[in-house]
């Protein structure tokens, strides 16, 4: 483990969410601890990547928890090269750090490296604290590099939930635009926040784990175009079975580089993507008829990669033109290939009582009211 030596300057300079100093430690202080986020520390959120003492993080909602009995908590995140390029607030990673389910940490990676202190106490208490990503993969990554703590015991993994929920979507999914309820206004990882998107929500109401694969933009035919032309490399499919993609690198190793393991099963996939291709379909028969063919082929690829979850295919939040090729996608697939254990569910299309955000995408109650109405469809459905 490294000592207060070796990372001296980062404590002691970094700025903390308290906007106090951190102290510095000497090597003989026996209640200070320093850990790399080794998966004997944390508990990994999402699919994250632990390379060189380090835990990347690409996707949305990516991050780490431990749990700890201590006076103090410090944690020292670093970002990649979208951080050391100046005036870059649209795609800057944005992060959470939770103490008790409190936030107390909500920052933008525009600089190489910063350490926190997320936890200072006068006496010891128990502390479970998460580190999330709250922006996409597409524009930046980020990695938790150090956790220190003032503790007897250090640290341990925070528990994991009985039961995991893989999101598969688009720009929704990420909670794109959800702090900036002007639909006129354009993107930003600042006003991005997938803690207050549906899929996030739905996981917190089923008491489940997640993880989120989403990309704005992205689709299962075509990615989103404004002038009609097929999107082809714009599509989730791509990526599904790889740790992300991103413009952004894990040290000089890109996140689509890396396959994923799977070793986790999700004990339910839900699949929400349409909302881009629709921009290419629109009322065309024929491309309809192909996105659902595309449709059931990445059907295929999620079942390979999990064999025996249920998979729930839904559409509709920022419109359900597409919803019926999705069903016709799910029948398509069922009678192919004889898998009784996917189905569909459309949700209700925003309505303007409940606002817009940017680029006219979902408010915070849009997500609220969609995420209530995915619960109980799995509640319903599948007995949770």
């Amino acid at each position: 483990m490294k000592t207060c030596k070796a990372v001296a300057t980062a404590v002691c300079i970094a700025v903390s969410c308290t906007g106090l100093l951190a102290g510095c430690r000497t090597e003989d202080d026996a209640m200070y601890k320093t850990y790399t986020p080794s998966e004997e520390a944390v508990l990994p959120l999402g699919r994250t990547y632990y390379a060189d003492d380090m835990r990347w993080c690409a996707y949305s909602g990516t991050g780490a928890a431990f749990t700890f009995t201590g006076t103090k908590a410090e944690i020292t995140i670093v970002g990649d090269k979208i951080a050391e390029t100046p005036d870059n607030e649209a795609n800057y990673a944005r992060i959470a750090v939770y103490v008790n389910e409190e936030r107390v940490v909500d920052d933008q990676m525009d600089q190489p490296e910063k350490t926190y202190t997320v936890f200072p106490a006068d006496a010891t208490q128990e502390a479970t604290v998460r580190i999330v990503k709250l922006s996409e993969c597409a524009m930046s990554t980020i990695a938790i590099k150090q956790i220190a703590v003032e503790s007897e015991t250090g640290i341990r993994p925070a528990q994991s939930r009985p039961r995991l929920i893989e999101f598969v979507g688009d720009s929704i999914t990420c909670g794109y635009g959800v702090d900036d309820e002007v639909a006129e206004h354009h993107f930003s990882t600042a006003t991005e926040d997938v803690t207050k998107a549906y899929a996030y929500r739905t996981a917190q109401e089923l008491e489940a784990d997640y993880s989120m694969v989403s990309i704005s933009g992205y689709g299962v035919l075509s990615g989103y175009t404004n002038n009609g032309r097929l999107q082809p490399h714009q599509i989730i499919p791509r990526y599904y079975p790889k740790l992300g993609f991103s413009n952004g690198t894990f040290g000089e190793t890109k996140p689509s580089a890396i396959k994923w393991d799977f070793a986790r099963q999700p004990d339910l996939v839900v699949i929400n993507l349409g909302t881009n291709d629709d921009s290419y379909c629109q009322n065309d028969a024929q491309r309809q008829a192909d996105f659902a063919a595309a449709y059931v082929e990445f059907l295929k690829t999620v079942r390979e990669k999990n064999p025996q979850a249920p998979i729930l295919c839904t559409l509709g939040i920022m419109g359900d033109r597409l919803y019926p090729s999705v069903e016709a996608a799910v029948a398509a697939y069922t009678k192919e290939t004889g898998d009784t254990n996917v189905s569909a569910m459309k949700f209700d299309v925003q309505q303007q009582a409940d606002g817009y955000a940017a680029d006219w995408h979902p408010t915070a109650k849009t997500h609220e009211k969609a995420a209530a109405r995915l619960a109980e469809e799995i509640r319903t459905r599948y007995g949770w």
